[in-house]
């Protein structure tokens, strides 16, 4: 597995603020086409000493599955029980939000990611995990877990969830259609226009590319990958000052609106189930998706088209622009402070989550955070996949960045829907930014 880069997670000022930005990074989705078959059989002999359930929140996704899976079936034995119910990932943010209000909670095991992090273990509602890392690391080879993925799952020095598997933007595209066309995968947004231009005239496609843009979520995740490609944050960490009065914030916004003559008119209502289901139904030819939705496409029972599709990296937003149009996300487990159930109990529970056979069992619907387990002989879309690990955007850790993602969310969409021009809307974010950054 690749270094990871490490300048653009992170979270809010108040728990429940914060868990509502969650829904900005829709990431992963939700709608698992991978079944109970996926769970690998793995050992699991915790000891517990009265009759005990684990209670695991974990949405459901093809990329998650494997992994909760795995740690249903393993560690249900004897006097231990664990338990999860299938469950969205809107509904995943509700009963996090809930579970970790009070001096008790509904669960004990929590699935989290980079994003959110930061403000959950700045509120302290998480358990700093270092200690019981060094007390059963080497039993369950965590040393294997990528470092990057660590990174990503710690604040301020401590580790607050052992990573699961990382998602990133992959491009999807009907290398028949393009082949046929003479098109190669598009490597900068003005070739994605330009190969939306050609599939449009040849009458075969009306709207080409598909991208996850819905206006409560996935929106401002595409603007922070366009910003991010061009190389800025939401914030100068320097100067504590937000970067929307920039060139490059403007630049942003007008290169997704570049595309948007290429997309369905209703593209603002399209999430990542949505967007795949284009390419499953053959309405569009090029799709960026976070890779937990890649392997889906090539399943013949969900798509007549499972046999044409190729993967690529995402492309620069413009030509020697310093990272991709990418996003990156890192999910694992976190142990809320208030559950009742022994801290030891529940770390072996989620180390049985990330062992290797869980971990190898979960390719190629996942990019799991073991190194060395994802290649061209294991995964289809392996070699864009690991391109896109090394161009990514660096992450943003700080508590600010979900708030200013939440609050700038529905600027980006009146930008994108022609409501808003971009210099209002730049504006509009500037202050907005700056107003949240007072507040730190």
């Amino acid at each position: 597995m690749r270094a990871l880069h490490l300048r653009r997670p992170t979270p809010v000022a108040a728990t429940a603020t914060a868990l509502a930005s969650m829904m900005v990074l829709t990431a992963c989705g939700a709608g698992s086409r991978t079944g109970a078959e996926n769970a690998a059989e793995v050992e699991c002999d915790v000891e517990v000493d009265s009759p005990t359930t684990v209670n695991v929140l974990a949405y459901n996704s093809s990329a998650i599955d494997p992994f909760t899976n795995t740690m249903v079936a393993s560690c249900t034995q004897g006097d231990l029980t664990v338990a999860h119910e299938p469950i969205d990932f809107a509904g995943q943010v509700q009963r996090t939000t809930a579970t970790l209000a009070g001096d008790s909670g509904t669960y004990d095991v929590i699935e989290t990611y980079g994003y959110i992090i930061p403000q959950l273990a700045a509120d302290g509602s998480l358990v700093p995990l270092d200690d019981l890392v060094d007390t059963y690391g080497e039993e369950y080879d965590l040393g294997a877990l990528n470092e990057g993925m660590r990174q990503a799952m710690s604040y301020d020095g401590q580790l607050y969830a052992l990573p699961m598997q990382a998602q990133m933007y992959v491009m999807a595209y009907r290398a028949d259609v393009f082949d046929e066309a003479g098109l190669e995968p598009p490597t900068t947004f003005a070739e994605m226009r330009d190969a939306a231009a050609a599939l449009q005239e040849s009458g075969d496609f009306a709207y080409p590319i598909a991208l996850p843009l819905l206006a409560s979520g996935d929106i401002v995740t595409a603007y922070d990958a366009a910003l991010g490609s061009l190389g800025v944050d939401f914030v100068d960490v320097d100067t504590m000052s937000a970067n929307f009065d920039t060139p490059e914030a403007a630049q942003a916004l007008e290169e997704l609106l570049s595309l948007v003559p290429y997309m369905d008119p209703q593209v603002t209502t399209f999430d990542q189930p949505s967007v795949q289901q284009q390419m499953y139904n053959g309405d569009a030819a090029m799709a960026i998706m976070f890779s937990g939705r890649m392997n889906d496409l090539v399943q013949e029972s969900n798509t007549q088209f499972f046999d044409d599709f190729g993967f690529a990296p995402p492309p620069v937003v413009v030509e020697g622009a310093p990272y991709q149009y990418s996003a990156l996300s890192v999910d694992g487990w976190s142990l809320p402070q208030n559950s009742p159930v022994p801290d030891d109990v529940l770390f072996e529970v989620i180390a049985t989550a990330v062992s290797e056979e869980a971990s190898e069992a979960s390719v190629p619907a996942a990019y799991p955070a073991r190194d060395g387990l994802v290649d061209e002989d294991s995964s289809p879309y392996a070699a864009a996949a690991n391109d896109a690990i090394d161009n990514a955007p660096p992450a943003e850790p700080y508590p600010w960045t979900a708030v200013i993602s939440n609050e700038i969310r529905p600027v980006v969409a009146e930008v994108v829907l022609g409501q808003t021009s971009v210099e209002d809307g730049t504006a509009r974010m500037q202050q907005i930014a700056t107003d949240v950054l007072a507040g730190y």
